[in-house]
């Protein structure tokens, strides 16, 4: 283990973190509200990060084991201090409910704890939807962008960040493949934003809301979520950038160099619109009756099914009253989520064909025992590690969702609530059904229950191993 490498990129995580709270800390100053509360946090991260970087090792190799650890600890560290300027605002006054809003937010849940939102300070709401921004293409991939890298090694630190089932290079440098991801990125968002600003909301919440679109977090600036808008323009644009931000930004790489046949042959996209148009198709005939209008019905059951699907958790209606049907959808988008590469959360359309594609594989093998199958994607044979890592992945998540599910479920709000509640934690997603649904908040779980769901939302977040790998004994055992 690189300790003094891995101290240096911990450093180089926090110090990014205090340039950030630069912009609550603006947004304070500019409603007149007191910057305290994030000039202390900033403090507090410089007194720590400065000595971290100063000391840069002659040795800068990482390998794997230390890009996942330094991904894992960074995410935690990230919370743990972003926590501290709702605390010190008195906006949320206990440690344990900061975290968990926190980890909520840098993690792109959006689970709250909180049961209203309006009133609050405008920087600490600034802040809090944020850290979606912040989380939903990754603070590391953010490092890589505008700091100096870790050189060869960077590959591993976005190996550990970035969700899915593969990762790879856009262009032969990672620094490079970085910024053109943020570049991506910041670009979707401000067009988002722009055209939130057309369909008349103010700049202050067109640009909030797209935070929580963008990172698919779902931090809402009202306590009725996007229903308290009653704008329907505004509720199409943010369905449609939700299912956009849900899409693998690769193939936005492709269509700017015209790789259109890239974009076209792409399995994933295909199942992710399918699967999307099926929902939508299914939830509108099966919540029909439940509208007065049918453009209501098909803009309630696009905007919900895009948010769900996309795990950003904004909500227009309380869909714990639709029928069970519609519900069951819902969840099963919840399981599923969004494409790789993307900033949403869920197992990934990716990995769920391939691991159908791999249940065939072995239905044909037992039936042909001597023919030779090979899984393909896109056209192309996958390695046997890359269908081993999805089935492996597979087994993990279930088996994290029983543990998490056991253990929340002392005390909890009873089957559906507390189940949904660690699927929409894991998933990253934010609300679940009935106690936990789009009317209600997680405020009501123990201290224990809270800090158990921040760090199932981690676990998805950075899906499973790199958060396994740090709490391993054999990780920090010198051989």
């Amino acid at each position: 283990m690189n300790y003094r490498m891995l101290g240096y990129l911990l450093g180089l995580i926090l110090s990014t973190e205090a340039g950030l709270l630069l912009a609550p800390t603006a947004t304070a100053l500019l409603y007149q509200e007191s910057p305290l509360p994030f000039l202390i946090t900033i403090a507090a991260l410089l007194a720590i990060a400065v000595p971290l970087v100063l000391q840069r090792p002659k040795n800068t190799r990482i390998y794997a084991k230390e890009g996942f650890v330094c991904v894992a600890l960074g995410w935690i560290l990230l919370s743990a201090f972003g926590a501290l300027p709702f605390v010190l605002s008195g906006a949320i006054p206990h440690y344990a409910d900061a975290f968990f809003e926190t980890v909520s937010g840098f993690t792109t849940t959006g689970a709250t704890i909180l049961s209203a939102v309006e009133g609050l300070p405008y920087g600490i709401l600034f802040w809090r939807s944020f850290t979606h921004w912040i989380g939903g293409m990754g603070v590391l991939v953010f490092v890589l962008a505008v700091l100096p890298s870790a050189g060869s090694s960077s590959i591993h630190l976005m190996r550990a960040e970035v969700p899915g089932p593969t990762k790879g290079k856009l262009v032969p440098r990672m620094r490079q493949t970085a910024l053109i991801l943020y570049g991506i990125y910041v670009l979707l968002t401000a067009i988002q934003t722009a055209a939130l600003c057309i369909a008349g909301l103010p700049f202050y919440d067109a640009l909030v809301t797209s935070f929580g679109t963008a990172g698919t977090g779902g931090f809402a600036l009202k306590n009725a979520s996007i229903a308290g808008y009653a704008n329907p323009t505004a509720e199409w644009i943010i369905a449609i950038f939700m299912f956009l931000f849900g899409i693998n930004f690769n193939m936005y790489f492709f269509l700017l160099i015209r790789r259109f046949r890239d974009v076209l042959k792409s399995e994933e996209l295909r199942a992710y619109f399918l699967l999307f148009g099926v929902a939508v198709a299914a939830i509108a005939l099966n919540t029909a009756h439940l509208f007065s209008t049918a453009g209501d019905c098909i803009r309630t059951a696009f905007f919900q099914a895009s948010s769900i699907m996309s795990t950003t958790g904004f909500s227009t209606v309380d869909y714990n009253v639709w029928p069970t049907f519609s519900k069951a959808i819902l969840v099963l988008l919840m399981i599923i989520g969004s494409c790789a590469g993307s900033t949403a959360g869920g197992l990934k359309v990716s990995r769920c064909i391939i691991i159908g594609k791999n249940i065939l594989r072995e239905f044909r093998h037992v039936l042909h025992p001597r023919s030779v199958n090979v899984t393909r994607l896109d056209g192309e044979p996958l390695s046997d590690d890359t269908c081993r890592a999805a089935s492996n992945y597979l087994a993990l998540y279930l088996v994290l969702i029983l543990l998490a599910f056991l253990l929340v479920s002392f005390g909890g709000f009873g089957l559906e609530s507390d189940l949904t509640a660690v699927l929409a934690c894991i998933n990253n997603i934010g609300p679940g059904l009935g106690e936990v649904g789009p009317a209600g908040n997680f405020g009501g779980y123990s201290i224990l229950s809270k800090v158990l769901l921040s760090f199932t939302m981690l676990f998805g977040r950075l899906e499973i191993l790199p958060m396994m790998i740090l709490f391993s004994p054999s990780t920090w055992r010198r051989r």
